[in-house]
């Protein structure tokens, strides 16, 4: 069946309620970095601010953020990147009545209408079934590959087995992979995997330690400094494999952050996480799908800046997002950081990630 994105139902502002609805008031920020009292905060969902009598949806939101009116446009900006000055929209309430409405369940999706009230297993487990899941998302990212953006958030666990790195690496090879966060870990371990087979130490195909394998990802990490650029560590020593070297040779961004407890780090891990941050909203604000890894921090600071739609070609889409992993507390931490929108796989991610390459490549 060929992926179809649901249909974006817009509100009807010709209503009298819409219609009667003031402009957006707006107070200037009284310094930089500070926003007035009873600032308006964005949520995830669609939303729309009237300005100069026109109902204005805001692109490439985020939330927690302020709304900045800025040419007749709203903006959605970070609390520390408020500038003095800036026309800063105030007022709590997003019905409309003060100018400002959150559009939720904007897009037409097939709900089964025959459930009964009361039903067994409705969130997800580790006993849910996932075969429909993976269907779907199989159809798109198909679609995706050839109309969206598809960011991956990889935590270490992706490069620790042999067969999931070698899918991880097809997958970006193949043209399923947009951009890649990560931390100094994923792209440590992937390279210690390349020079030595191993992480931290132990052989990524048959699980064995390695004498002496404890230096193996500290001995990978002084030769990329020795290089001075994942490129030129790559070049160095003619790697030929592993989710980095693919990254590299397909031109696709990797967003390094790093953490308090990195070795290294590696050349290009950023170090100040705001400009981490800032990195990883370049990609978030074109992202269309999302799909996290084993890593729970990254996930949840994924999931803070990536909004539930996206404007494409003038079109009104939802943004896919999903986390997989093996804890049922990981994959809900996000729901109760205020993603709603995501969708849970609970699952070994190394067999997710082979799954997925053998049925959109063919190798299963």
């Amino acid at each position: 069946m060929m992926f179809k994105l649901p249909e974006y139902i817009p509100p009807d502002f010709h209503t009298e309620h819409f219609a009667g609805s003031p402009d957006v008031h707006t107070e200037p920020a009284p310094k930089d970095g500070v926003v007035p009292e009873n600032f308006y905060a964005t949520s995830i969902f669609p939303e729309y601010f009237k300005i100069d009598g026109h109902w204005i949806l805001i692109r490439e939101s985020r939330m927690d953020c302020v709304v900045v009116i800025e040419d007749g446009l709203p903006h959605a900006v970070e609390f520390r990147n408020v500038k003095k000055g800036d026309a800063v929209v105030i007022g709590r309430s997003d019905n409309g009545e003060t100018g400002v409405y959150v559009h939720q369940n904007a897009f037409n999706r097939n709900f089964q209408d025959n459930t009964d009230n009361f039903a067994f297993r409705m969130n997800n487990s580790r006993e849910t079934a996932f075969s429909s899941d993976y269907d779907r998302l199989y159809d798109l990212l198909r679609y995706e590959k050839d109309h969206g953006y598809v960011v991956w958030v990889l935590g270490p666990a992706a490069a620790f087995d042999y067969d999931s790195r070698n899918a991880m690496s097809s997958l970006i090879k193949s043209g399923y992979v947009d951009a890649l966060f990560a931390g100094n870990a994923l792209a440590t371990h992937d390279l210690e995997a390349s020079f030595f087979h191993t992480a931290l130490g132990q052989d990524i195909y048959s699980k064995c330690s390695c004498k002496n394998g404890h230096y193996h990802h500290i001995e990978t990490i002084n030769r990329a400094r020795s290089s001075g650029s994942l490129k030129n560590l790559v070049r160095d020593y003619n790697i030929r494999d592993g989710i980095v070297q693919a990254c590299l040779k397909k031109d696709v961004p990797m967003v390094l952050a790093g953490s308090i407890r990195d070795d290294g780090p590696l050349p290009g891990v950023y170090s100040d996480v705001y400009q981490a941050q800032d990195a990883m909203r370049a990609y978030t604000r074109r992202a269309t799908t999302v799909i996290c890894l084993a890593t729970q921090l990254h996930t949840i600071a994924t999931g803070n800046m990536t909004p539930s739609y996206q404007l494409v070609g003038g079109v009104v889409r939802p943004v896919y997002f999903y986390t997989v992993d093996i804890s049922e507390f990981v994959v809900n931490k996000l729901k109760d950081r205020g993603s709603l929108s995501s969708e849970s796989f609970i699952t070994n991610i190394q067999d997710f990630v082979v799954n997925l390459e053998r049925h959109l490549l063919g190798n299963g």
